[in-house]
């Protein structure tokens, strides 16, 4: 299988630093991400390209988008007013309707925003991605639908709908999807939000790949295992969780993409004598990587 690889930057975010590193002391923290004035560290929202997979041309996630109007952007410190995902895709030689199929991990806004159309204060918002089918997993789908209290500010109520009637939403529950095949498994993980799908693109025998690993591990900080986020539902199901994907990925050499990591597209993993995980071998980005 002959996978060609881009790493797509969206719209990027600031974000106060202690609710992305939980309980883990600023001082300690800020050596890792320099936060602003206002306590906020800047945060990347990449999706990952792949052409190859099944035949088809795959986008993995969408990022935040630019569907928010100017409070809610400025709210959630989303800092670019256009959609920046559509000018990387564009940049990279693509357009949202050349894309076969969208992989969501979750609908938390900052990952499935981007399937939405810039907000007009004159126009509803629309679905993207024309030609796309749309695979989530089906409890994402079910938390979407029915959000509990604490994460409810999390989800945008206007997707839901526009997934269902667009005829082209691919529910998953167990390891591969009717789109993808074989090419991509699904690990899935409990502690950031229900059914959040970790999806990899399978090297030959099971050796090599990719995975896409959404809100498990946003970026190389949260590679060490205590290291979690405050809008994590289950803080030690999520570190458990992590040290058994990683214990996993490192076995079968399998890289690690990083949404939210602002200096950090895809790493190896790596672990020392004393059984801590870090990363190695580091792309800040891709530009048609070959992952053979």
């Amino acid at each position: 299988m002959n996978v060609k690889l881009w790493s797509i930057l969206g719209n990027s975010q600031k974000l106060d630093g202690g609710a992305m590193f939980g309980n883990v002391p600023k001082a300690m923290w800020e050596k890792w991400i320099v936060p602003d004035a206002e306590n906020r560290i800047p945060l990347a929202c990449r999706a990952l390209l792949a052409e190859g997979l099944n035949g088809k041309r795959v986008l993995f996630e969408t990022g935040i988008g630019a569907f928010f109007d100017p409070k809610m952007r400025e709210r959630f410190g989303v800092q670019e007013a256009e959609h920046v995902l559509l000018h990387s895709l564009h940049l990279a030689g693509f357009s949202d309707s050349d894309i076969d199929v969208v992989v969501l991990s979750h609908l938390h806004f900052d990952h499935a925003g981007g399937l939405l159309s810039p907000w007009q204060s004159d126009k509803p918002l629309s679905l993207l991605f024309p030609n796309a089918v749309f695979v989530v997993s089906k409890e994402c789908w079910l938390r979407a639908q029915k959000p509990h209290a604490r994460d409810r500010a999390s989800f945008i109520p206007e997707l839901v709908p526009l997934l269902e009637q667009s005829g082209r939403l691919e529910i998953v529950e167990g390891e591969y999807s009717r789109a993808l095949g074989e090419s991509v498994r699904f690990h899935y993980s409990q502690g950031h939000t229900p059914g959040l799908m970790l999806a990899e693109i399978v090297g030959a025998h099971n050796h090599g790949g990719v995975v896409f690993c959404a809100d498990l591990i946003p970026g190389r900080p949260w590679v060490h295992l205590p290291v979690t986020m405050g809008y994590d539902r289950f803080p030690e199901i999520l570190i458990d969780e992590k040290k058994t994907f990683l214990q996993d990925k490192l076995s079968r050499r399998v890289k690690l993409y990083f949404t939210h990591d602002v200096e950090c597209a895809m790493a190896d993993v790596q672990i020392d004598e004393k059984g801590r995980f870090s990363t190695i071998a580091e792309h800040e980005s891709l530009t048609a990587f070959d992952l053979n």
